[in-house]
């Protein structure tokens, strides 16, 4: 069975290996860089499915290697949205300042007793692997880098749900801006996340909490910039009249 491996060392390069049906991706980008291609430059960890770290993209769709199997003439492709360093890996380095300005961590520690309904609460939340599944599938974090994204979002609310958390007003003030009220609420996000988190909810509730504290909905603002150039009657109007 033959695979193609969409290569980066600064230029760009499509390559196609020989491989084994019944392995997963990992293991035969494995016996590709130990026995026919000491070039081949990619991640992985616990090859668990735990680590997040080995995501890349198969045939489009953002997948970990190491819980997929892959079909006769698949593409193998980086994460989106990323600037690649090499081959399959890209360059992460701006997960800790999307945490940083979404304030997505535990800010005034409360002495409130914490009931096992509590933590289920978060529970889901928590469970995010840092995979960067759900921002390589993103089209607003395509074409708006500011954008705080899925991953910080759902991280953000977290901890907004977090009854340890004394400040949760705090957070929810940063993400009003590149955050929850400019997500288009697509689902790329959900359909992607290997760990069944929902970010799409997730950005839901921000934004009902949000309201609830007296922020200001955006949703009908984008909603109106949007539709302001149609025309009911003739299609698209670029005066917006």
């Amino acid at each position: 069975m033959k695979i193609t491996i969409k290569r980066f060392n600064e230029q760009e390069s499509f390559e196609e290996y020989e491989v084994l049906e019944k392995k997963t991706l990992l293991e035969n980008l494995q016996e590709i860089k130990e026995n026919s291609d000491s070039t081949l430059t990619f991640k992985y960890g616990c090859r668990s499915g735990v680590c997040g770290c080995c995501a890349v993209r198969v045939n489009g769709q953002e997948r970990l290697s190491c819980k997929t199997k892959v079909n006769e003439n698949a593409l193998i492709e980086p994460l989106k949205n990323y600037k690649v360093l090499k081959d399959l890996v890209v360059d992460l380095s701006k997960e800790e300042e999307l945490i940083r300005v979404s304030q997505a961590f535990l800010h005034e520690y409360s002495k409130e007793i914490i009931s096992s309904k509590d933590e289920k609460q978060i529970d889901t939340q928590s469970n995010c692997i840092l995979c960067q599944s759900c921002y390589s599938s993103c089209p607003v974090f395509e074409t708006n880098e500011n954008f705080l994204g899925p991953y910080a979002l759902t991280r953000a609310l977290r901890y907004v749900d977090d009854k340890k958390e004394q400040s949760s007003i705090d957070i929810l003030t940063s993400v009003q801006n590149s955050g929850i009220w400019d997500c288009t609420l697509c689902g790329n996000c959900t359909f992607v996340c290997p760990q069944g988190i929902d970010p799409k909810m997730d950005i839901t509730k921000l934004r009902m909490k949000s309201v609830q504290k007296g922020f200001e909905d955006k949703s009908m603002q984008n909603f109106n910039s949007f539709n302001s150039g149609f025309d009911p009657l003739g299609g698209f109007n670029p005066n917006g009249f």
